[in-house]
């Protein structure tokens, strides 16, 4: 039996399931970085329930297809929320987890430097800065 839901599928070809519309819509609702449990707590706070299982796999798809920005905390848990489509970083509060979107020109300007000095191509990088935001400092 073939499925529909199968695990090479990218994200955007999948079908809009009542679940992967309720993933969707609920990272519209927040702009800091949530972790894929918080995910699923707020969809069943608004009486969607949703398994944890099927919250992880729709993360991971939304995040291979782009839709999604994922990133490591300081401890290596995986948290997403929606980004804007241009190259950006980020700067992460470690306490609230409130999140800034920052370009960072100087640090484009050196990955080239240091890629073209070792003689690599087609290099990409993420960068996360995590602090302490003004409100919780």
């Amino acid at each position: 039996m073939t499925s529909t839901d199968d695990q090479s599928t990218p994200a955007t070809a999948l079908r809009p399931t009542r679940q992967r519309r309720a993933v969707t819509e609920v990272l519209d609702t927040f702009a800091d970085f949530r972790s894929a449990q918080e995910i699923h707590e707020l969809l069943a706070r608004c009486g969607t329930p949703v398994g944890l299982a099927t919250v992880y796999r729709t993360l991971q798809r939304l995040a291979e297809a782009g839709e999604v920005d994922v990133l490591r905390t300081e401890d290596g848990e995986a948290i997403y929320r929606r980004c804007s489509d241009s190259h950006h970083h980020h700067l992460v509060c470690r306490s609230c987890g409130a999140t800034v979107e920052v370009e960072g020109p100087a640090v484009e300007r050196w990955t080239r430097a240091i890629a073209a000095e070792h003689g690599y191509a087609d290099v990409s990088h993420t960068l996360e800065i995590f602090g302490t935001c003004r409100t919780c400092g």
